[in-house]
């Protein structure tokens, strides 16, 4: 396995506007591959933007339900024109581009939150949809199921995550674990300080790299058009995410960030190969796992149709 320079961008959308922000991607994935990074990763939900509204409102209020509008027309299908540019985006600049996405499964139905991975010749390696919504974020995303708690196979060692709140789930991340990952993604929305103690710890449970990104963003980043602005964001000022992005050594040491309050992008490169030498001393899956004691089974049946 050979060494690889990742970057963590931390970065605001385009509120509701896909194409707009994936124009930013494109952007910001050509900066960090001009800085050295082969592996890019976004915040969740970036594409076209984290429904924050769903602390503020209940879901009859007229603005809950033209916003979950919106959210819908501006969603990523997959296959379909946007995801197909995110795509060419990784293929042009030659970078393994992961990041979270709203996307709506074609011909409409359940919205999706979803960690998507491509690869450097444009190829959809990976599609990870988060398995439980945390509080509020019901009111807009369905569950996904076992079929997409997968791994990738790269030069560097294996890839896969999961999404904000997931990583709570100690199951989960066994089941990750148990695919021997090396590179382990958090995209989040959490921006506190013990979200930080979380990456440390499953760094080090997992002898894993880990890589957490989220997004800032504030109201005035909302535009005018948006439906129930003034009634929402009346305050410009007001701070829905702070960022908090970091990475993470295999010993759990801070290696890049935390990078708070500002847009940004973190840089450092990987040694896989200090994944599988710090399991010597701890091995979640090997040594440590006591299979005679403890079983994990795992779910992987897929609940979507065959056109998915």
């Amino acid at each position: 396995m050979t060494s690889v320079t990742v970057a963590a961008v931390q970065a605001t959308p385009v509120f509701l506007d896909r194409d707009a922000t994936i124009a930013r991607v494109r952007a910001l994935t050509g900066e960090a591959r001009a800085k050295g990074a082969t592996l890019v990763v976004f915040p969740e939900a970036f594409v076209p933007a984290f429904p924050e509204w769903v602390w503020r409102t209940r879901p009859w209020d007229d603005e809950a339900t033209a916003l979950y509008g919106e959210l819908v027309d501006q969603a990523v299908v997959i296959p379909g024109p946007a995801a197909d540019e995110l795509g060419l985006i990784a293929a042009d600049h030659a970078v393994y581009l992961a990041i979270g996405v709203n996307e709506m499964e074609p011909g409409g139905g359940t919205l999706y939150n979803s960690l998507l991975l491509f690869g450097p010749d444009g190829a959809l390696l990976h599609r990870h949809r988060k398995l439980v919504m945390t509080g509020a974020e019901r009111l807009v995303w369905g569950p996904g199921d076992g079929s997409t708690l997968q791994t990738v196979e790269t030069p560097f060692g294996r890839i896969g995550g999961l999404i904000c709140w997931e990583n709570y789930m100690p199951l989960a991340r066994a089941a990750l674990y148990e695919q021997g990952i090396d590179i382990y993604l958090a995209p989040t929305w959490d921006d506190s300080d013990a979200w930080l103690a979380t990456m440390r710890h499953i760094a080090r449970e997992g002898r894993v790299w880990v890589i957490s990104v989220n997004m800032v963003l504030h109201a005035r980043d909302v535009g005018e058009d948006v439906p129930g602005r003034d009634v929402l964001y009346p305050d410009p000022d007001d701070s829905m995410s702070r960022g908090n992005a970091v990475i993470v050594d295999p010993d759990g040491t801070v290696v890049a960030g935390p990078l708070t309050g500002e847009t940004g992008m973190l840089l450092a490169e990987i040694d896989p190969t200090r994944t599988r030498r710090s399991r010597m001393y701890f091995d979640p899956v090997g040594h440590y796992a006591r299979p005679d004691v403890f079983r994990l089974v795992v779910n992987g049946d897929s609940t979507v149709t065959s056109e998915d």
